[in-house]
């Protein structure tokens, strides 16, 4: 039971590091991968948690890119953090986040929603990489909607008119950056149908040029269409698949090990890292 792509209190997820890992050891994962956006503030918590419950760490972070103007997750494993081309372009992703939502809180504000800024960072735990969904947790506080979903939904989606985009490093660049940082990049589900769809096969062979080593077959937001199109494209690029829940908490109705990823892809994706080991126990 192998689960590649999760995220904690430290991004948009609702669990401390510590309690995700617990979480993942009682819903039996073997390994979990802890890859928050844009930061690896959680990594030493989710690791002192793994031993203590004996299950193995894949330290890694949800990158946000973007190609050809549409945005495109990338998933980043065993990089090392101490990297310094790599670390800028995270921090700099992750700083612009903060003008971007302050500009959508005010324009919601203006529209006459009952949220202000400070709503919004009480949402917040200290340290972590601030999002949309800290907006969406702060309607919900405020009797605006009942759940994150349905903020998304009716005003915060891509296409919204709050939509606001923020700094995001071009994909092809980011799979480099990752790669010379000694990680692995894993395209995070490309073919999902709740979102804008973000590649096609073109873009693939573009990016397995410049280093990506993985795919994101099953998700939840892919189709089985979608799925069987990632299955093509790994088999035509050899590009190891894998798949995962996407788990933020109680964030979203994504459970631990819905998708799960097989122990042959997770020991390619070992076996081309260089950056930091993961955490086996």
């Amino acid at each position: 039971m192998i689960d590649l792509h999760t995220h904690s209190s430290r991004s948009d997820g609702t669990d401390a590091p510590a309690d995700l890992i617990a979480q993942a050891a009682e819903a039996g994962l073997t390994t979990v991968a802890i890859t928050d956006h844009d930061t690896t503030t959680g990594w030493a918590e989710a690791a002192e948690a793994a031993a203590a419950h004996g299950v193995a760490l894949v330290r890694g972070a949800e990158l946000s890119t973007r190609h050809r103007g549409r945005s495109v997750h990338l998933l980043a494993y065993l990089f090392d953090p101490q990297d310094e081309p790599l670390a800028h372009e995270m921090d700099r992703m992750r700083d612009d986040r903060v003008p971007r939502l302050q500009r959508i809180v005010e324009r919601m504000a203006d529209d006459g929603f009952d949220v202000s800024w400070e709503d919004v960072l009480a949402q917040v735990e200290e340290g972590a990489s601030l999002g949309r969904p800290h907006l969406a947790d702060a309607l919900v506080a405020n009797g605006v909607a009942a759940h994150r979903n349905e903020v998304f939904d009716r005003w915060l989606h891509n296409g919204s008119a709050y939509y606001e985009p923020h700094y995001a490093v071009e994909t092809v660049e980011a799979v480099r950056l990752v790669r010379a940082a000694g990680g692995v990049p894993v395209i995070a589900h490309p073919f999902a149908t709740k979102r804008q769809r973000s590649l096609d096969a073109d873009d693939v062979a573009m990016l397995v040029e410049a280093g990506l080593v993985g795919i994101e077959v099953d998700h939840r937001d892919h189709d089985d269409d979608g799925r069987a199109f990632a299955r093509q494209l790994a088999a035509r690029h050899d590009l190891v698949p894998t798949g995962s829940s996407d788990f933020h908490g109680d964030g979203k109705t994504n459970r631990l090990g819905e998708n799960t990823t097989p122990a042959e892809s997770l020991a390619r994706i070992e076996a081309a890292a260089s950056g930091v080991t993961p955490n086996l126990y």
